[in-house]
């Protein structure tokens, strides 16, 4: 029997790759000779660069030194795939995973060091970059990212400002003709699951900075400096005005507006994912796929990677089997989504046990799915 299996992490318990390599040694117990094939799926956020290196073929991954989100420099690390393709993970950058809850404040963040990885793969030779946005900590529109790649931000004074967010309020001109050229050449790809535009109600500021450390008086400050900071991109670069309110402009603290001012195509992180790994390929000739996350519900449908994944697996009519670690389908409509659903937990195992045992529960659920599919396929 040949099986994919790409799911998506169980946040908090298991990352996708730890994941698939549970689900991978479950089915061995039952068919030891089985062909299987580890897809491990993200939507963009933190575990896209470890899902990407363990399903897209030519793999390396580049050890850098960068920027971090509160400004000292950090260890992290770029991905080359398919020997053409960069990946940027952005959560490793300047994600909210390297800011401690104390120190987390959008006016002391930055997105510097996403500008310095960028270059680092020019300098490598790459031209094609795909960049998952989720999980940033900051909430600077991106514009510390620009100022690595060259760009200019200056005060009333002419006067270069700094790289970290509270910099946002002094920018008075932008000039992006400074940029790196090899930019100009480039295909980039971003990962962003979510529709906001950049300011307002529903922009960065207002919806993500409070997680980000943002208090009511910031989230007001950061807002209307936003809305200065874009009008500056577009008016003096000439760029369209229909950036800032584009769907995901707003993403990752407006880094999403930045990425659309070099020329990138925004897209569904899981279709990302699935494209770079060339998902679809493998799953051409495969008799069974499994997949899984957390917690599957009604988003799991509109998009999360999981429902990507049984959507191009129906395409060749190949039956796919959900392992959530719970599961909220009160109309049962994951059940016409997916072949199979199951959850590890039950009346017996709440979810702060699932969550503290997860390793075992996932593996002994996929035994006990596998086994019982391999009976009524054969």
């Amino acid at each position: 029997m040949k099986i994919v299996i790409a799911p998506d992490s169980y946040k908090g318990s298991l990352s996708q790759v730890e994941a698939a390599n549970v689900m991978k040694a479950a089915i061995r117990e039952v068919e030891p000779m089985s062909e299987i094939i580890l897809k491990p799926m993200a939507d963009g956020g933190e575990g896209t660069l470890d899902a990407l290196m363990t399903a897209a073929p030519l793999s390396e991954e580049i050890p850098v030194s960068v920027v971090g989100p509160l400004g000292g420099k950090i260890a992290s690390a770029i991905g080359i795939v398919n020997k053409d393709t960069a990946i940027i993970e952005i959560a490793s950058i300047a994600g909210l995973p390297l800011t401690p809850e104390t120190s987390r404040d959008p006016y002391q963040t930055t997105t510097y060091g996403i500008g310095e990885a960028i270059r680092i793969a020019l300098d490598y030779g790459i031209r094609k970059f795909v960049v998952g946005l989720g999980g940033s900590a900051t909430n600077d529109g991106g514009f510390g990212m620009l100022c690595a790649l060259g760009a200019e931000m200056k005060n009333a004074s002419g006067t270069s400002v700094s790289i970290y967010g509270k910099d946002l309020m002094n920018i008075t001109h932008v000039e992006l003709g400074t940029l790196d050229p090899r930019i100009a050449h480039c295909e980039i790809y971003v990962a962003s699951d979510v529709d906001n535009p950049l300011v307002g109600k529903r922009g960065a500021s207002y919806i993500f900075g409070p997680q980000k450390g943002a208090t009511p008086v910031q989230i007001d400050e950061l807002d209307q400096a936003m809305k200065n900071y874009s009008k500056l991109c577009i008016e003096a670069n000439s760029l369209s005005a229909s950036l800032a309110v584009y769907p995901g402009a707003g993403a990752a603290g407006g880094l999403g507006f930045a990425f659309l001012t070099l020329g990138a195509t925004l897209d569904s992180g899981a279709k990302l994912v699935a494209d770079t790994t060339s998902l679809e390929d493998s799953l051409k000739s495969v008799d069974l796929v499994l997949t899984g996350e957390g917690k599957s519900d009604m988003q799991t449908i509109d998009g999360k990677a999981p429902g990507y994944v049984a959507g191009l697996a129906k395409k060749y009519n190949i039956p796919v089997i959900l392992i959530a670690g719970t599961i909220v389908d009160h109309d049962q409509l994951l059940q016409k989504k997916f072949t199979e659903v199951h959850a590890i937990t039950s009346s017996d195992i709440n979810v702060k046990q699932a969550m503290r045992e997860a390793k075992m529960l996932l593996f002994n659920k996929t035994k006990q799915v596998f086994k019982d599919w391999v009976k009524l396929t054969t």
